[in-house]
């Protein structure tokens, strides 16, 4: 019999439930379902032979296989041979599972046949298939081998992917994972009545948190047959049924789950059934689309916002509407991640790890008994606070820092600002605020972009300084609606200080998600940055798509402007009587009229001046309104002659007689006709849509 303290470890928080009521369901997957004493026999009898392999606490166990109560019996049966075990989604890439399983070193792989040659040939490890061995496990014992396991010992591993390079191996411990289950037991009131829905893939840990939520109270785990995360083609209207024919009570998703879903259902008016609680987390979730989704759902259904990281044990901090005294301002501008979990701590530090103050932005850093060891194989030096984002453990206990930024409000909330993206980062959270409030955008995303430089020259090569990063926005329009570049950016130009903002709009038809559902910044497509000032159609990477964006060009400044326009004036001017003698002449002419009669003339040759500025300087500003090359060339021309026209032609009409009939009709349409055209073609250039809108 196994040799631990009573709930002292996940698996004897599962085995308490199990001595109490054996015959209460435990998990049920499609036309699938097992007890708790079933469930229990099967992980003990994997136990036994895992234990006769030799495995133990020095490495970890991959556990890779599909969905069902299966996957649950091998993990319980890792952590009853003491060892911790290692989620890997079966399906996921290639590259991610080779990078896993080198990376971790499992002692052995535990699969099912029909994906033994694949895991076989990504790593050097052991496979153990257990739909092959399945009658020999038949004969072991159902009891659980004599392993002593603690506390503190690894339970787990989770390969969370962050925003620079590969995945890394975070290791969370027993104790990690159980004050977590205090946490959500006393915040999500569970009971043994409950059906919690798992919809999340394996590898990740909202997997792990949802089936221990449910077998460490004694409810029953409600398993999905498809992940609706990975499958962006699934039909929302089977998870809704799900949640409604299997009567779940607590279902956690993410952020762009939970919309695809209320777009199924708020159309038609249909509900959630039994639930009761409803939690969402994985990314930034605005405080009025949460109350909006409250409202819908009624007092009946707690609507909460969940904010962690793996290595955490999941969730730190919670947000539940229902405590907010007065809405703030403007709900659309801000997301609430609110109060610690039991058991948890949060500290706002600053980049010198000193606490920041209240209102002021630092970074989430958790502390209490969930946070686990950290990276699989380089744990941070004790004591560390600056630096990348990671645990550091000293004798104030653990500390992750999560990369996270966020603020205290004065009403003890915390706020989530987002990820630390440098010195933007809080630019950046203030133009997706504004931009998210356009009513044609339902989602959109800002980030920093190291803009790709253009093709130069052989003979300049080495000699074109790189552009420093920028602050690009990404948006994806309402259904039916189409969005415009040029427009967006006016939008955001009246509403944000000067300066803030974004270097370029990019549409898109929606926004790329890692496998968790999450936003993929690196696979944000780049603006090209336009060669000699000129605009580039092509885009930094493969996916980006033709047109996906351009970089504006920074173009001449106001001095250049300056200079050309005083010089084409002044040479206006002086030329004037020598091209039309007496044109301007107004000694017969009254004052103050013939005062006013001089600054016309003055006004004629500095609109002279400005139309030569537009043909030379203007085309890097005309350029990142997006608009198709020929349409942009004929509305520089355009632009010069609504200008620069009028010097000429009001010449001309002075200095023709009054009853020369065949040159007034040449003026009138040499200049006058062709001035309406031009007007024309400046209008349509506004009206045209950019060469990139997308339509949802």
């Amino acid at each position: 019999m196994t040799t631990t303290t009573q709930a002292q470890t996940v698996h004897g928080l599962f085995e308490e439930q199990t001595r109490r009521s054996p015959q209460a369901v435990a998990v049920v997957c499609g036309r699938e379902q097992l007890t708790y004493g079933e469930l229990d026999a099967r992980a003990n009898r994997l136990a036994h032979r895992l234990v006769a392999l030799g495995l133990g606490p020095d490495r970890p166990a991959a556990v890779a296989m599909g969905r069902g109560p299966a996957v649950l019996a091998a993990l319980l049966a890792v952590l009853k041979a003491g060892a911790a075990y290692l989620p890997l989604e079966p399906t996921g890439p290639d590259k991610m599972i080779r990078h896993v399983l080198a990376d971790a070193d499992p002692a052995l792989v535990i699969t099912e046949e029909v994906h033994r040659v694949r895991l076989a040939d990504a790593g050097r490890c052991p496979v153990l298939c257990l739909d092959t061995v399945e009658p020999e496990l038949a004969e072991l014992l159902a009891t659980a081998p004599p392993v002593t396991v603690g506390p503190a010992d690894p339970a787990c591993v989770f390969y969370t992917s962050g925003s620079t390079g590969p995945a890394k191996g975070a290791l969370v411990e027993h104790r990690n994972l159980l004050s977590a289950y205090r946490g959500w037991q006393q915040v999500y009131g569970l009971t043994a009545a409950d059906r919690i829905l798992q919809t999340a893939t394996l590898e990740f840990d909202v997997f792990t948190a949802d089936w221990l939520r449910a077998l460490g109270t004694g409810a029953t785990l409600v398993m999905a047959r498809r992940n609706y995360t990975l499958d962006r083609t699934a039909d929302l209207r089977e998870l809704h049924e799900l949640v409604v024919g299997e009567r779940v009570t607590v279902m956690e998703t993410n952020v762009h789950l939970l919309r695809r879903l209320f777009d199924h259902i708020q159309p038609l008016g249909l509900e959630l059934g039994e639930v009761r609680l409803l939690t969402v987390g994985a990314e930034k979730w605005y405080l009025d689309e949460q109350l909006r989704i409250q409202r819908y759902l009624g007092p009946g259904v707690r609507h909460i916002n969940v904010y962690g990281v793996a290595e955490a044990a999941v969730d730190s901090t919670y947000f539940d509407p229902a405590t907010l005294a007065d809405p703030p301002e403007h709900p659309e501008r801000i997301s609430l991640i609110g109060v610690p979990f039991p058991g948890t701590e949060v500290r706002l530090l600053d980049a010198a790890g000193q606490p920041v103050a209240p209102g002021e932005v630092g970074e989430i850093c958790l502390a209490g008994p969930g946070v686990g060891r950290g990276h699989l194989h380089r744990p941070e030096a004790a004591g560390a606070v600056k630096g990348s984002a990671g645990v550091a453990e000293g004798a104030g206990g653990r500390l992750h820092r999560t990369g996270d930024l966020g603020r205290l409000r004065p009403d003890g909330l915390l706020e989530f600002v987002g990820r630390d993206l440098g010195p933007q980062t809080v630019t950046a959270a203030e133009i997706e605020a504004v931009l998210r409030g356009h009513p044609q955008v339902r989602e959109c995303a800002v980030a920093p972009v190291a803009p790709v430089p253009p093709a130069v020259p052989a003979a300049r090569a080495g000699r074109t300084p790189a552009r420093p990063p920028a602050l690009v926005a990404y948006a994806v329009p309402v259904a039916g609606e189409v969005l415009d570049p040029w427009a967006l950016r006016a939008h955001l130009a009246e509403r944000l200080p000067a300066g803030s903002v974004p270097a370029a709009v990019v549409p898109l038809p929606e926004l790329p998600r890692t496998r968790a559902g999450k936003l993929d910044r690196a696979a944000l497509p780049v603006p090209a940055a336009p060669a000699d000032g000129a605009r580039s159609g092509k885009t930094g990477r493969a996916h980006a798509g033709k047109g996906a964006g351009s970089w504006p060009a920074s173009g001449p400044g106001p001095g250049a402007w300056f200079a050309v326009t005083a010089l084409f004036a002044v040479l206006s001017w002086l030329f004037t009587d020598l091209l039309w003698p007496g044109s301007t002449d107004v000694d017969l002419v009254p004052q103050p009229w013939a005062i006013l009669f001089q600054l016309l003339y003055v006004c004629e040759s500095v609109g002279f001046g400005l139309g030569i500025a537009v043909l030379f300087l203007s085309g890097s500003a005309l350029a990142r309104h997006d608009r198709p090359a020929g349409l942009t060339f004929l509305t520089r021309l355009a632009l010069v002659w609504l200008l620069a026209s009028w010097w000429p032609q009001d010449n001309l009409y002075r200095t023709t007689g009054r009853h020369d009939w065949p040159d007034q009709a040449a003026l009138g349409y040499a200049f006058n006709v062709a001035l309406m055209v031009a007007a024309a073609v400046v209008l349509r250039f506004l009206a045209r849509q950019a060469r990139t809108p997308v339509r949802a």
